[in-house]
């Protein structure tokens, strides 16, 4: 017999009974049933139930043995008493008598347990996550991250895509974020960096003519933590493919994701039918350009029944400045005083002065309740509820201002409508493609025009979209084929069809205010591919960690990653970052300046 295992934990059922068999694992629970005392022994697999009586020759073992500690069993399966059997186990027809323990390793009181879902600190079950990872619900996050990984994989070779490994030590890159940097010893005042994505690399496979790419891609940036993003590292599928438009990555992309969705939903309803939402409609209808489509609530435009109204507040803002809009959040089922009241008060909580709004009920009919329904008069209250269709015993709340400064407050207040109501539907898993991004935006602190997403995606238009603008205000309407995915509330992906003209690219960056120098000495490589002959291309990059979030209905990236940081990007496992030794510090050249105390 194998020196620690027959079968795994998970393994013997009813056709087993009568056989002698060793089991291996840790000791999940001890019970002490009127002397007789039942282990439950857990391994990867399952759970299996041992029992030692006083007659066992292993009793003097099984009375010492406690809560994870990992133990040798050897007995024979037998049929468990009647009325005792447990159906939700696999196990749960069998126990094994056991003839013999051996205690393989001791554990000392636990930090952290690991039976059930404990309420402890997120740092202390990060520092132990060893522990933690024992956890049945978070072992099977893990393991469900790891078939939804196999499923990618194959879905993607079915496509016709071939995985390429890309490298880690990499050139300095603006990808959005900071870089880690990792220090020369050979090429001392020199650096490395950690890709934030394999952005270049897969452009130039295209360029080399592999024509479809994929890869699950470890990314590094050194940014602030986010609940729906991983400090410092992260996994993305990353796709590239070559003589392509837009419309073909949606058609390509859009079924094998539905697909790895609809195999992992638990039940799920998945939208098979996505959504193509311009950019600017989405800002303007969600207030967000991730918008949560499960939340039917949709905004309007309303500025016309506040302009030269009795509501002066707003009409004075309409009067002195014509980038003021007035935005209407509809609420149905909120027409009570007291909602309206508790969404003022969470505007109020999120930094705002309040939250306008109008309600319906019986008693006003159309001409509706509230201050501003008092004071811009029933006419204008019913063409309100008219246009954005609401009925007595609704509610409409109210945003004005510069929209490019209040949208994103419209979109909150929205989200929040739309769960106090219990509007959203919860069971569902919405999806849209957002297109149509701006290339550019104005950076206000240094009075210029940056890119606004990925400066290699095509302008739309190209070059003649770029030639033909006067400054910036017609640099700034200029579309990119540029693209994510959205579900739930949450971006899970973004893309683009790539600028693979040498000219376009040159120009691109000098509207942003980087010359041909600046351009060939930070994408020298691929701006060198470019000139002899590259495919239209373009792809997208998919956050692995986002999706089995989502699939898993965890609230944070850190549940489904086997080690990651915590919110103050702090490996308390390994404790990383750490200090390093003089020497290391003097074989690179380096030298650490105390901080400036501010």
């Amino acid at each position: 017999m194998h020196r620690y295992r027959s079968h795994t934990c998970g393994a013997l059922r009813g056709s087993d009974i009568g056989a002698e068999v060793r089991l291996s694992g840790w000791v999940h629970r001890v019970r002490d049933h009127g002397g007789v005392l039942f282990i439950d022994l857990r391994d990867h697999f399952g759970l299996t139930q041992v029992v030692a009586d006083p007659d066992s020759p292993a009793f003097k073992v099984a009375e010492a043995v406690r809560s994870e500690w990992v133990i040798r069993v050897d007995g024979r399966v037998r049929e468990r008493p009647e009325g005792t059997a447990n159906a939700e186990l696999p196990t749960g027809e069998v126990e094994i008598y056991c003839t013999e323990i051996e205690v393989l390793s001791e554990a000392k009181e636990l930090p952290v347990p690991v039976f059930g879902e404990p309420d402890y600190p997120e740092d202390l079950r990060l520092k132990y996550r060893f522990l933690d990872l024992r956890r049945e619900t978070l072992h099977a996050i893990i393991m469900k991250r790891l078939a939804i990984t196999r499923s990618i994989r194959q879905r993607m070779h079915d496509a016709g895509f071939n995985e390429f490994p890309t490298p880690i030590l990499t050139a300095s890159s603006p990808e959005g974020a900071r870089d880690f940097l990792v220090p020369s010893r050979i090429h001392h005042g020199k650096f490395y960096a950690l890709p934030q994505a394999p952005q270049q690399y897969k452009q130039l496979l295209m360029v080399s003519g592999f024509d479809r790419y994929f890869q699950i891609a470890p990314c590094f940036r050194d940014e602030d933590p986010r609940a729906d993003r991983l400090p410092g590292e992260f996994y993305q599928l990353d796709v590239e493919m070559s003589f392509v438009e837009q419309e073909d990555i949606f058609q390509t992309m859009e079924p094998i994701l539905t697909g790895v969705f609809e195999e992992f939903a638990d039940g799920m309803r998945v939208d098979r039918d996505w959504q193509r939402i311009p950019y600017d409609t989405a800002i303007a209808k969600y207030g967000s350009d991730k918008p949560d489509l499960r939340n039917p609530i949709e905004m309007a435009d309303v500025t016309e029944h506040f302009r030269g109204s009795g509501f002066k507040v707003f009409a004075g803002m309409i009067e002195k400045d014509p980038k003021v809009r007035v935005w209407a959040i509809p609420a149905p089922g909120g027409g009570s005083r007291a909602f309206c009241d508790r969404m003022n008060s969470w505007a109020q909580k999120e930094g705002q002065p309040g939250l306008g709004y109008i309600f319906w009920r019986e008693e006003e009919g159309a001409a509706g309740a509230g201050p501003i329904a008092k004071n811009i008069g029933p006419e204008r209250a019913a063409a309100i509820q008219t246009q954005m269709g609401l009925k007595t015993g609704d509610a409409c709340f109210f945003a004005a201002g510069d929209p490019a400064r209040f949208h994103k407050f419209a979109g909150l207040a929205r989200d929040e409508i739309g769960h106090e109501l219990k509007l959203v539907d919860e069971g569902r898993f919405a999806f849209a493609w957002i297109v149509d991004f701006p290339f550019y935006e104005w950076n206000e602190d240094e009075k210029r025009i940056d890119f606004s997403h990925n400066p290699f995606s095509m302008p739309q238009g190209g070059l003649e979209a770029l030639k033909a603008a006067q400054g910036p205000e017609d640099y700034l309407k200029i579309k990119a084929y540029q693209y994510d995915i959205v579900c739930n509330g949450y971006e899970i992906a973004s893309g683009g069809v790539r600028n693979h003209r040498p000219d376009t690219m040159l120009a691109a960056f000098g509207v942003a205010g980087l010359g041909p120098d600046v351009v060939e000495e930070r994408f020298g490589g691929m701006l060198r591919a470019f000139q002899y002959g590259a495919p239209p291309h373009g792809g997208m990059a998919a956050g692995l960690e986002r999706m089995v979030m989502l699939l898993t209905g965890c609230t944070t990236v850190r549940d489904v990653a086997l080690f990651p940081m915590n919110q103050q990007a702090s490996d308390l496992l390994m404790g990383a970052p750490s200090e390093v030794s003089p020497k290391q510090l003097r074989e690179l050249a380096i030298r650490v300046l105390a901080q400036e105390k501010v």
